[in-house]
Parts: structure tokens; sequence; C-alpha cells
């Protein structure tokens, strides 16, 4: 077992081998938390949430993010105790042994790099739209080779990239949520109050029942995956105890707002049967309101949104396959590291993966790329389940062995952690009942299944090993 006092990033490692470097601020922690959560599920996905549970969908959005919530209070407790660039699949490692560590850190990198190919592919349709003459695939190596590079440079330079990204994203939702609130008012030109029309009529609050808000939860929960790489890359900031700790804090509620204010402002100023899965509904609204070129804005700021999330996502894919190196649970190749700290053979190691995935969703989306996609669609619920049992052993080692690291307390523990897991226990049971969700969680099951027997034979080997000495 891997103690709590062994560090993670070893200090002491020669230089170009293992360090890695401490250039984030914290404003660029807080805005990769932002960039890793606010994109396309947010901007366009959020409809088919809205169609199926009516206005009811802020109490699904509720839900989720307060699971969320949970999940990164269990994180953030154990990464300001002890940051580690690997964050959630060291603590596994720690509380629960090399198995969990080795198949947390697989499950979320190959999620990770599937998920490029989606960033990518949905970035390079947009630019398609607006210049035919380039090809998809060659917006798509564009994309990924300006990222690649962007993940090359100094952390720092990195951070300040994606800072800027995210703010465009978080920008926009101001935006919309102060234009909205005057639509609602009615101080936009052309524009009357429009009272509780449309939350109280078509069906009423919950016009399809609990049912729908059920649905809806099924619709948006995963939309929360992403906010671990505040944890992730808090281990390369000056401070990183007080940075991920400030960062969980602000992270959570800025974005649990941001989404539930936005569906506020949607179902309040559209009749929520309006809204199409499929279409964006920030979209519907600013045309219901007079705003120009509705469309062509809300391609810009998706657009803008998938590239944050992509520059976020390989980011964390890197340092996430570092870090298992770092533990012996990858090759130890991807060990170096830049003179600037940069884990370049983990960066390009990811991104190589990423445009096989970007292949097979170009040339066979709906095969070998679909099967991908549904085999990652609920492995973040696998590693928030990990989270919440390894705060609850974790915890109880910290108070005991250094307390004074305990500078982000989880709520009301363990009575709260505990509800957490019941949690994400009902959305497993409801995901079984839907046919579409139940295909991604059993895909999901299988994927982990391999992931575990793999860390199971690996587990023996090592025994063997200890054994035989």
């Amino acid at each position: 077992m891997v103690q709590l006092t062994q560090p993670v990033n070893d200090p002491s490692a020669a230089p170009g081998e293992e360090s890695l470097g401490h250039g984030l601020k914290q404003r660029h922690l807080t805005m990769l938390g932002l960039g890793g959560v606010i994109g396309a599920g947010l901007f366009v996905g959020s409809g088919a949430g809205i169609a199926v549970a009516g206005p009811g969908i802020m109490l699904s959005y509720l839900f989720a993010g307060g699971l969320a919530m949970l999940v990164m209070r269990m994180l953030g407790e154990m990464s300001a105790a002890a940051p580690a660039s690997g964050s959630f699949s060291v603590h596994a490692e720690r509380a629960l042994g090399r198995w969990a560590g080795f198949s947390a850190g697989w499950l979320y990198w190959f999620l990770l790099v599937v998920v490029l190919a989606v960033e990518a592919t949905g970035a390079a349709t947009i630019a398609n739209g607006w210049l035919p003459a380039v090809p998809q695939w060659a917006w798509v190596a564009v994309f990924m080779t300006v990222f690649t590079v962007s993940n090359l440079t100094a952390v720092r330079n990195f951070g300040e990239f994606e800072f800027w990204l995210a703010s465009l994203k978080v920008g926009a939702i101001v935006l919309f949520l102060g234009l909205g609130t005057l639509a609602i008012t009615g101080v936009l030109p052309d524009t009357a109050p429009v009272g509780l029309a449309n939350l109280t009529g078509h069906g009423g609050f919950l016009p399809n029942g609990w049912a729908g808000v059920i649905n809806g939860i099924l619709a948006v929960v995963f939309t929360f995956g992403g906010l671990e790489v505040v944890t992730i890359a808090a281990a390369e900031s000056d401070d990183p105890a007080r940075s991920v700790s400030r960062a969980v804090r602000t992270s959570v509620w800025r974005i649990l707002f941001f989404y539930i204010a936005s569906m506020l402002v949607i179902v309040t100023l559209l009749p929520w049967n309006a809204v199409r899965p499929g279409e964006s509904p920030y979209v519907a609204v600013l045309d219901a309101i007079g705003v120009p070129a509705a469309g062509q804005i809300m391609n810009v700021v998706v657009f803008v949104a998938l590239l944050s999330a992509l520059n976020a996502n390989l980011y964390s894919a890197s340092r996430m396959v570092h870090s298992l190196a770092e533990r012996g649970e990858a090759p130890r190749g991807l060990l170096r590291v830049s003179p600037g700290g940069v884990p370049r053979r983990a960066v390009l190691a990811s991104v190589a993966f990423g445009f096989v995935s970007v292949l097979l969703n170009l040339f066979w989306p709906d095969t070998v790329f679909s099967c991908m996609l549904n085999a990652v669609g609920a492995v973040i619920l696998f590693v928030w389940a990990l989270i919440a049992v390894s705060q609850l052993r974790m915890r109880r080692r910290i108070e005991r062995e250094h307390p004074e690291r305990l500078v982000l307390r989880m709520w009301a523990f363990p009575y709260l952690t505990w509800a957490a897991l019941a949690a994400m226990a009902t959305v497993v049971a409801l995901m079984l009942t839907d046919a579409t969700a139940r295909q991604q969680l059993l895909w999901s099951a299988g994927a982990a299944a391999v992931v575990l027997a793999v860390a199971w034979i690996r587990e023996l080997r090592a025994r063997r090993d200890t054994d035989m000495r």
C-alpha cells in the first residue's frame, strides 16, 4: 500500500526526467475547470434534457450538479492534503491498492482520448461549414497540431492559452444570461415581461412528471465530467494545496450557477415543447429575442467551447498517463519531461491515440467509433465511485497521520459521502431502465471489466515476483 507520506512528484528526481513544472496560477486552475466542463453538452446537448423534462430540467441539473459537487468536494479534500498530477488515480492507489489506481487512471485516459475525437470532429464540422474548400480532415489535423504545440510548451503558456479560450465561453454565457434577464423583464426593445406562463403552462412545471426529471438526469449527469482537471492541474501550481482548495470551491459553484441559470432563462422565455433535441436552445432563445445572426453567433461559441475542451482534455490525458508511468503502471519512457517540466512524450502518446480516434470517427462513425464511445459513456461513474470509496478510507488516515493537511473538508463526513455513493447507484439503476443508457452502461462495464482483469493479472505477477525473491 502506498503511504500518504510518499511523494508523488519527487522533487529530487533528476532534471529532465520526472519533475513536472510549476507555472499554473489560481486563475488558470479556475478556468481549466470551467473549460473542461462547459462545452457542446451545455450549448447543444441540453436541448435533449429540456425535451424530456420540460422546466423540470432545472431539478435534473440540481441533482446531477449536486452529485458532481459532492464528488469534487471529496476529491478536493484528498488533493489538498496530498496533491498529485495523477489526482484520483493516485488517491485510489493509496487508499485501495495498485489495482484501483491502475484501473482509474487508464479508464480515465481512454475516456479523454476518445472524447478528443468527438471535440476535434465537431469543431472541424463547424469550420468546414465556414470554409467548405478546406476538407474536414484538414481542419482536424490543424486543430490537433495546434493544441499539441500548446501542450508541448511550458505549462504557464498552456494555462494562459486555456484561460483565454475558457474566458470566451464564460463571457458568452454571462452575456446570454444578461440578455435573457432583460428579455424576461421586458426591458429589451420589442419585448414584454413574460411572467411565469412558460413555467406553468404547456403541461406545467413537470409536464412529463417525475419520470421526465429522471430522464433529464440521465441526459445531463455526464456533462459534469471534466471538473477533475482542476485537481490534476493543481500539482503544477506554486502552492498546490491552497490552489486546489480555492479552485474546487469556486469552479463547482460557478458551473452549477451557469448551468441552472441558463436553463431557467431558456424555459422561462420559450415553451419547453418548442425546444428540439439536437438543436441549440440557446440559438432558439437568441432568435426569439431578436438577436441577429443568432445561429452563427452560437456556432462561434460552440466552436470555441469545443477547442477549449479539447485543449483541457489533452492536458489531462498527458498528465494522467505520465502519473501512471511514474508509478510503474505505464511505459517508463513516458516519464521523461522537457527542461521546462513538460511531459512531452506523454503529450505525444495521448495525441497519437487521439488522432487514431479521430480517424475511426471519420471513417467508421457508426461502427467502430460508436462502440468506443459507448465503452467510455459511463466510465466517469466508475471514476466517481472510486473517488468516493477512496475518500472514505483516506479521510481516516489523514486525520490520524496528518490532520493539519485537512485544509478542505468534505461536508458532513461520512454521511454525504455515502449519500453520493447511493446517488451513483441510483443513476446506474436508472440507466438500466433506459434502452440507450443501458447500452452505454453495459459497454462501459465491459471496458472496466477488461481493465480490472489486466490490473488483477498485474497484481498476481507482482505478488509472485515478490514471493520468488
